[in-house]
């Protein structure tokens, strides 16, 4: 085991928005929780949390290799619509304690999975403008029925009037 340092740096940085993984035409990962790993001159690699990844498409595979400064990592294959990517995913289920972070993470291999980055203003616009309001979208389903029959939270105050109903027996 060897620690990253001066001689070999490493770094693990949030990422500061949404990735995506590609395969095939569909999006196989999508996550606003994706760890960026900087090692030495390599390309920066993109980390997805496990539950952000549909594993469904994934097949443990009998690699495996030895990182000295991550630990061993192990891989999956990627099938959908007949489309195979043998090996294009890889895990460091338990790395060493400098890589923590990593732990069950997965990452692509950019020739075999196309890893993006997503921009939530120019994808959906209004999501962002929803966001940023006190409590966005989250707040509207906290209000609606939580299929019990009554909301999740008290109902907001009115910001209109009722309109007035003519005493007229319902004729005009």
């Amino acid at each position: 085991m060897t620690t990253p340092g001066p001689d070999h740096p490493i770094t693990l940085t949030p990422a500061p928005q949404r990735w995506r993984a590609m395969y095939a035409g569909h999006v196989i990962a999508d996550s606003d929780d994706a760890l960026i790993l900087q090692e030495v001159n390599y390309p920066p690699v993109v980390y997805f949390p496990r539950e952000d990844v549909g594993m469904e498409y994934m097949s443990r595979t009998e690699r495996t290799t030895h990182c000295p400064h991550k630990g061993d990592a192990n891989y999956y294959t990627v099938l959908m619509n007949g489309h195979i990517a043998e090996n294009a995913v890889w895990t460091y289920e338990q790395p060493y304690p400098a890589m923590a972070l990593i732990a069950g993470r997965l990452a692509f291999y950019p020739n075999k999975v196309k890893v993006y980055a997503v921009d939530d203003a120019a994808v959906n616009p209004r999501h962002v403008a929803d966001v940023e309001r006190d409590g966005g979208v989250g707040q509207v389903v906290q209000h609606t029925d939580s299929g019990a029959g009554a909301p999740q939270r008290e109902p907001w105050t009115p910001n209109a009037e009722t309109p007035a109903v003519p005493d007229d027996g319902g004729l005009r």
